[in-house]
This record gives structure tokens, C-alpha cells and sequence, in this order.
């Protein structure tokens, strides 16, 4: 339809990140960041340099801990690639290679498309590190709201997908706009019979007040009748990591 957003080209490949037993938050950041991320880096400059398939982009965001002080997830890392990546025989970090995976649950990608509806690149700049290697470097100053959608067993998931681009999307921009959010991006899983998520929506904004704002501004649009409460989750953060920008 008209109007709709227009998809990224490509796959953007999710991969949730939840910390092992007996891991701590810190030591989880600390290794994905120093450890983890240079190796993923220097292998897709590698197959970027041998002509082979490469994630172009690679970013990592932390969540905050819930009101509990618990993490439901600890971060997600995205990686966008020209095409969407098998699932792999078994999670990676099965076998731990390093010392984040070590740290880090077994992780599967989980593949997308992704709209951005709300650019707001302009207020994500990145500054790669100058004392240090370029990349990964951070960025922060903003909060982020990540919602993780829940599908309702046996929802159309067609239909689902129609109303959230055609409906919830323009409903969802109109509440940014009007509180002053300046970034919307939203994901649909390619497989969502598989997926742990039938999609994704990150929205961010200047300060957790004007997120409060927005939840007040938003009105209902009838995405409850596909959307399940008890799988969705709604996680903010306040720092990512740019491992390829």
C-alpha cells in the first residue's frame, strides 16, 4: 500500500544476548565490548576484503535492568547483511570462543526486515574512539524504548503485519512527532513461526520524560488483537555500542 514505509534492504539479524548463570551484567559488557566485538569486527573486514557476504553495519545495545532490578534480556546485538543468514546448526557459543560467550547464553540470529519510519540520524552521531582503535566505540545521551512483540498463538501474522505497518505505524508516528521522539524503527521477523518475536520496535527520544509522554499520547489502534501481553516485553537503554557504522 501507499504511504507504507519503505523496507531496508537486506536482513537485519537479531541476536539476543542473556547472561549465564553466575555471569554478572559487568563482566558481560565488559567482555562483549573488549573481547567480543573486535573479533566480530576484524571477521566481517576479512570477508568484506575476500568478496564474500559481510554484515555492513553492527550495533549493540545494552538494556537497563527492569523495576525488579532484573535484565529479561541484557542487550541485543544487530548486524545488517545483504541477505538474510541460515540459523546455524547449533546456537553459537554452544562451544564458548571467546570470553563473552563464555559469559553469554547460546545465541541464535533471528532475521528481520527492517522500516525505519523516523530517521533521526542526525541525532546519532558517531565518533569513533581517537586514543584507541576506531571502532567499537559507544554513544549514549538518549533514552531508548525497545518493544519486543509477542504474537498471539495461531494470529494471521499476514494480517498482523498489514495493520502494524498500515495502521500502527502511522499512529505510532503521529505520538513521536507530537512529544518530540525523533527516531521509530521497526522490524518484522521472516520467519515468526520460529522466531522468538514477531517483530520489534525501537523508538527513542531525549529523556525517559518524553517516553513517558509518548505512552500518554499514544492511542489504542487495535494492535491487541494480534499482540500477546504475556510474551511482550518493553526494554529501555541508554547506551549502544558501534562495532561497524
Amino acid at each position: 500500500m501507499s504511504g507504507r514505509p519503505t523496507p531496508t534492504p537486506g536482513a537485519k539479524m537479531q541476536y539476543l544476548i542473556k547472561r549465564r548463570q553466575g555471569a554478572t551484567r559487568e563482566e558481560l559488557v565488559a567482555h562483549w565490548f573488549a573481547n567480543h566485538m573486535p573479533l566480530v569486527i576484524a571477521g566481517q573486514e576479512r570477508a568484506k576484503e575476500a568478496g564474500r557476504l559481510h554484515a555492513w553495519r553492527y550495533i549493540g545495545t545494552l538494556f537497563d535492568a527492569g523495576k525488579d532490578g532484573a535484565h529479561a534480556w541484557d542487550g541485543v546485538a544487530q548486524l545488517w547483511w545483504d541477505e538474510a543468514l541460515p540459523a546455524p546448526q547449533e546456537p553459537h557459543g554452544t562451544t564458548p570462543a571467546d570470553s563473552f560467550q563464555e559469559r553469554a547464553l547460546p545465541y541464535s540470529p533471528w532475521a528481520t526486515t527492517e522500516y525505519v519510519v523516523i530517521d533521526g540520524s542526525d541525532h546519532l552521531s558517531v565518533r569513533p574512539n581517537t586514543l584507541n582503535q576506531p571502532f567499537p566505540c559507544t554513544r549514549t545521551g538518549f533514552v531508548k524504548a525497545t518493544f519486543l512483540v509477542g504474537a498471539k498463538p495461531g494470529a494471521d501474522t499476514e494480517a498482523f503485519f498489514a495493520h502494524w505497518l498500515d495502521v500502527h505505524v502511522p499512529n505510532v508516528k503521529s505520538a513521536m512527532e507530537r512529544i518530540g521522539g525523533w527516531r521509530y524503527v521497526v522490524s518484522h521477523s521472516l520467519d515468526p513461526a520460529s522466531a522468538p518475536y514477531a517483530g520489534m520496535a525501537e523508538l527513542y527520544f531525549d529523556d525517559a520524560t518524553a517516553f513517558k509522554a509518548f505512552l500518554s499520547t499514544l492511542e489504542p489502534d487495535g494492535m491487541e488483537r494480534w499482540t500477546d501481553d504475556a510474551t511482550s516485553l518493553v526494554l529501555r537503554s541508554q547506551t549502544e555500542m558501534i562495532g561497524i557504522a
